[in-house]
């Protein structure tokens, strides 16, 4: 959030769900609870601070990695856990494969119900964009086979 506050700006602005994810991307299983608690409410301040909004009910833990404990925090602080069903892998640079890579995983785990896990951005270490650059493709893909698109908040 803090690297791209323009970006989050825009998708509330344009009416898309704007999740916490916490201030500095941890493995919260790892932190104390103070820590994961510090953690999601300081996401959730600095996304208020740039939107207006708070990004409440919804959170996305980092690297999809929760236990029974970190769940029950981030429930006790009013959020429901949003995981996915498949990882393009984009955010992993040359070693996900290629933009058409990602198109055929998604292709491959369509069905209903189904959630894409997509990064913006590059990826820090070679500068890929496969997720941007396949994106057309996969929302084609999501198409031809009968499928569309809604936020997590519906409608339903």
């Amino acid at each position: 959030m803090k690297a791209a506050p323009a970006v989050v700006v825009t998708a509330a602005r344009r009416g898309y769900v704007v999740a916490d994810h916490t201030v500095s991307h941890p493995h919260l299983t790892q932190l104390s609870s103070a820590r994961v608690v510090a953690e999601v409410t300081g996401g959730a301040a600095a996304i208020a601070a740039v939107t207006g909004r708070t990004p409440k009910p919804w959170f996305r833990f980092p690297y999809g990695e929760y236990d029974a404990r970190t769940l029950q925090l981030v429930n006790g602080l009013g959020y429901g856990a949003i995981g996915w069903t498949v990882d393009t892998l984009g955010w992993k640079g040359t070693s996900a494969g290629t933009a058409a890579d990602i198109v055929n995983r998604v292709r491959a785990a369509l069905a209903p119900g189904a959630i894409v896990l997509m990064h913006i951005g590059a990826n820090p270490d070679d500068a890929t964009t496969y997720d941007a650059d396949a994106l057309p493709a996969v929302i084609a893909a999501v198409r031809a086979a009968g499928y569309g698109f809604i936020t997590v908040a519906g409608p339903f």
